[in-house]
């Protein structure tokens, strides 16, 4: 049924937040977040924080480097920043890799303390797998920004490879069929054929276990999936169901997103 913005609402554990656009999402998603993560650093002097990169964390990127949108002026200086997965093979420059992302959308804009790349091109992916895993335990992960995929993914745990209890932290997966049409229907590749076929990501252990998630999902193709997220029973088959679980996370959705609630 239909959902007005803004409106809010719980879901298991999981807090959900109805906004009226991309746009309205984005600075709802920016605010909140900046203010956490203002509070993070002034009580530990730093905060690790990983994000997500995808057309559906335009807007929300937008107004986070933005103190305009997002009411503060944040201490880039004393954040560290992961990204949750990348292509395997892709150089940090091609364009479609997320390594490029994150500089055009964040990275170019603020001057952020640190960044950990994923270098998804080096041949000995268990070597990387294993470094990135390292850089990850240093110490716990204070928030994560991220999104939804078409088929419920979170990062590129799609259902086929989704567990729930991964003894890993980050791993290689060969991509769902799904997963691949959403970067043709994202506009990230022109055709299906030229969608990598491997990945790394990180795991959904990682995911469960940092301190916060926030959740940032815009548009009618992710209806379907945050149906089945806030709505579904929790399984594999819809990895973001997990997120229901989480002690701390926010889903920003906009009215698109929310078509198919029952309520």
């Amino acid at each position: 049924m239909p959902v007005t913005a803004p409106h809010y609402a719980t879901a298991g554990r999981l807090a959900l937040e109805v906004h009226a656009d991309r746009a309205a999402l984005g600075r709802a998603a920016a605010r909140a977040v900046a203010a956490h993560l203002q509070s993070v650093v002034a009580r530990q002097g730093e905060a690790r924080v990983i994000f997500a990169c995808a057309p559906s964390q335009d807007e929300f990127l937008a107004a986070l480097v933005d103190p305009a949108q997002c009411g503060l002026a944040l201490e880039w200086s004393k954040i560290t920043a992961f990204h949750m997965d990348d292509y395997v093979g892709l150089t940090a420059a091609h364009p479609q890799s997320f390594r490029h992302y994150l500089r055009q959308h964040l990275l170019n804009r603020v001057a952020i303390g640190r960044f950990h790349p994923l270098p998804a091109e080096e041949p000995d992916a268990a070597a990387v797998a294993a470094r990135y895993t390292a850089l990850l335990r240093e110490k716990p992960i204070d928030l994560i920004c991220m999104g939804i995929g078409e088929n419920g993914h979170i990062a590129f745990n799609d259902p086929p490879v989704a567990d729930f209890e991964d003894p890993a932290l980050v791993k290689v997966v060969e991509l769902d069929h799904a997963c691949r049409r959403q970067q043709v229907n994202d506009g990230c590749f022109p055709t299906l054929a030229e969608v990598p076929r491997h990945a790394f990501t990180l795991t959904i252990s990682v995911f469960r276990q940092a301190r916060r998630l926030s959740i940032h999902v815009p548009g009618p193709r992710k209806a379907a999936a945050v149906r089945g997220t806030v709505e579904g029973r929790v399984l594999t088959a819809c990895p973001a169901s997990i997120l229901r679980l989480h002690p701390d996370a926010t889903l920003y959705i906009d009215t698109a997103a929310a078509s198919l609630l029952s309520a």
